[in-house]
């Protein structure tokens, strides 16, 4: 059922025409690509803490955008793309956050310091974890966007708003830096 783009096409429709507070096709919609969200706002933005909140957000987002949704590409690449900005404001905004040392005394005491390790193990191994986590952010998205996303070199690169060579030299050298850190570990 994943895999038909019409059975988005239709959940749309029955959301837009949905009565209000009837959100049934919006929640099934929700359903067929929260845990690809999820995901995906892990890998982008390296943080597990952060990812389900994130794609709450991407979601929530959609929900109140669902009107204006054109139909000029399909749902997926709209959910894509409002995900994709969103972790991308999320990151500059990280960039400005002040930060703590974890190793600093007593922050084992501080709530949310400690996370299970089972928690981590869901969304992926740990070792491919650390070394998606090690490739820099402007690697990272378009590496994740690829393989993860599955879209199209000339997709991201208009995504990104970067020309094609630089989408696939970023690609390109994304993996290579994966597979270095991958191999070390």
């Amino acid at each position: 059922m994943h895999d038909l783009p019409d059975a988005d096409e239709l959940l749309v429709s029955q959301a837009r025409r949905a009565l209000p507070g009837d959100t049934r096709a919006f929640e099934q919609l929700v359903a067929r690509h929260r845990d690809h969200v999820i995901t995906n706002c892990r890998c982008i933005t390296r943080s597990p803490a952060d990812a389900e909140d994130l794609a709450q957000d991407v979601f929530v987002k959609i929900f109140f955008a669902l009107d204006g949704f054109e139909g000029r590409s399909s749902f997926r690449t709209w959910m894509r793309r409002i995900k994709l900005n969103h972790c991308i404001n999320w990151l500059e905004r990280q960039k400005h956050r002040r930060t703590s040392d974890i190793d600093a005394p007593g922050m084992e005491a501080v709530p949310g310091m400690r996370v299970a390790p089972e928690a981590e193990q869901r969304l992926m191994r740990a070792d491919i974890q650390a070394a998606l986590d090690a490739v820099p952010d402007t690697l990272r998205v378009p590496l994740v966007m690829r393989d993860l996303d599955q879209l199209s070199y000339e997709v991201i690169a208009e995504m990104l708003g970067i020309s094609l060579s630089a989408t696939k030299m970023r690609i390109k050298r994304g993996r290579e830096a994966f597979r270095a850190v991958y191999s070390a570990t």
